[in-house]
This record gives structure tokens, sequence and C-alpha cells, in this order.
């Protein structure tokens, strides 16, 4: 048996002999946020409602048309934005983040109508 044989057999051995990592690795992640998951604070359950909801939405079926497929997608993406940015206008304090939030909303929510009549103009 080569060295390289012998470590490659090593390596497989090793993998096969870990604890399944996925639970470890979601409490490292939440510790590492700052916030226990299920002792988080109001702004953070609201960033991770936001971010369920629009990760729920843009989960489309694609029709194989990209123009109909990018819109059908960046509505509840921009939607998302919106909602993480009433997060920040209920929650947060600094003066500078707030205006941006609040330009956030007006230009998705702008967009959204854009995005909305041009899917209803192409008979989608």
């Amino acid at each position: 048996m080569t060295v390289r044989t012998a470590l490659t057999a090593g390596l497989v051995a090793a993998l096969f002999t870990l604890p399944a990592p996925l639970p470890a690795l979601a409490d490292d992640m939440s510790a590492h946020s700052g916030h226990a998951m299920n002792g988080a604070d109001a702004s953070t359950k609201g960033f991770e409602a936001a971010n369920m909801t629009m990760h729920k939405a843009m989960a489309i079926p694609y029709t194989g048309n990209a123009d109909v497929d990018f819109v059908r997608s960046m509505i509840p993406h921009h939607q998302g934005a919106i909602d993480m940015a009433k997060v920040e206008l209920a929650h947060g304090k600094d003066p500078a983040i707030r205006k941006i939030a609040e330009d956030v909303i007006a230009a998705q929510e702008a967009e959204i109508a854009v995005m909305k009549a041009w899917l209803a103009k192409h008979g989608q």
C-alpha cells in the first residue's frame, strides 16, 4: 500500500466515524450570531421571519422564460427587503440607517409595482 492510498483510506475512515455535524453546526452558528435562536430579541425574530418568508416565496416554479422567472423571483426578494427595512424602523436607533431603511422601502415598493405591471402586461 502506498502512502497516498493509506492516507486516503484513513481520511475516508475518519469521515465515517465523525458524529452528524448539522445540529452542532446550527448551534455554533447561533452562538456566533450573538443570539440563541430560542432567546432572540424582537428585531432578530423580525429579521428571521422576514428572511424565511422571502426565501419560501422565492421558491417559484420556473417557466424556462428568464424574464418571467427573474421578475417572479425578484418580487418576493424586494418584499423581503421591505420587510427587513420595517424591522429596522421598528427597532433601529441610528438615524442614518433608519433613513436607508426608508429609502429601501420607497425604492423597492416602486420596483415591485413596475414588475407587477410588467407581469400583467405580458399575461403572467
